[in-house]
């Protein structure tokens, strides 16, 4: 009996482990790429907000003496007092070095002008009472019409309503620039409306 040559197509097609390997393999390869692509786009850092200021080399000493010399925006960091702000929202101005001291533990400080709409108050108002680790109080002096202020950063906006709010929030509430992540926001000094 004499044996003729089969074909390579014949053999792939009539060999099912083999298919079966290729699949296999093919499926692995596929999976691995697309979780690299995933990884590269959620590991890649995100670009800089505009407008953000950065603060580098702030001291994070407490002294209950300390004064401030900001008659148009709050610090972003530095020497504060030894209790920090109760995180939430506040009607009245409130103390610099407590609020520094609450930025040193993650939160983000919403400061706004005194002159800035009801309406846009009352949005921040309901921004602030839905998460942990804000603050929102008036600024007497602010010249902005709103000042978000985290630890070493700081951004200015002209309404309660810029896409850039949101964004300073989730990007540095609790944020890569908190020097006590961990730390409490309660327990402190002030009583919040909420």
């Amino acid at each position: 009996m004499s044996k003729r040559p089969i074909s390579s197509s014949a053999t792939a097609t009539s060999n099912p482990t083999r298919v079966k390997n290729l699949v296999i393999w093919a499926l692995v390869i596929a999976a691995v790429v697309a979780l690299g692509l995933i990884l590269f786009l959620n590991l890649r850092s995100p670009g800089e907000i505009e407008g953000l200021v950065r603060v580098a080399g702030l001291p994070q000493d407490h002294n209950n003496n300390a004064q401030y010399d900001a008659p148009d925006k709050p610090p972003a960091g530095g020497v504060h007092y030894d209790r920090w702000q109760n995180c939430g929202v506040y009607e009245e101005p409130i103390e610099i070095g407590n609020a520094l001291h609450s930025l040193e533990h993650g939160a983000v400080w919403i400061t706004y002008s005194p002159e800035l709409p009801a309406d846009q108050v009352s949005r921040l108002q309901e921004r602030v009472s839905s998460q942990s680790y804000l603050l929102l109080s008036p600024y007497p002096g602010q010249e902005s019409p709103l000042v978000l202020t985290a630890w070493g950063v700081q951004l200015e906006a002209s309404s309660a309503t810029d896409s850039r709010v949101d964004e300073f929030i989730q990007r540095f509430r609790l944020g890569p620039t908190t020097p006590e992540l961990g730390a409490t926001c309660e327990g402190g000094v002030g009583q919040p409306m909420t």
